[in-house]
């Protein structure tokens, strides 16, 4: 639980910027399932992405539940897009 309270993740603002009016956009189109999916992989990016370095040259070590909650990340994202190219409205 330390692991929590201790560590600092950043975002950068021009990110949170663009995720507020990339969903907004969306929100306001009526595309609910885009502006959830933006929202997930922005996430994810932020997650895994963004602070790698943090994971990387600290004491910090990824386990196997991390890399598996990746690969279930990565591969909802796929589902999703493929559901987007197949659904047709």
């Amino acid at each position: 639980m330390d692991i929590f309270l201790s560590t600092d993740l950043s975002v950068p603002m021009m990110q949170v910027v663009l995720l507020l009016s990339i969903s907004t956009l969306s929100l306001i189109f009526g595309r609910l399932r885009l502006a959830l999916l933006i929202n997930y992989c922005f996430t994810l990016y932020w997650g895994y992405v963004a602070n790698l370095d943090l994971f990387f040259n600290s004491n910090v070590k990824l386990d196997y539940f991390s890399y598996l909650y990746l690969g279930f990340g990565l591969v909802i994202i796929v589902l999703a897009m493929i559901g987007f190219v197949c659904h047709a409205d």
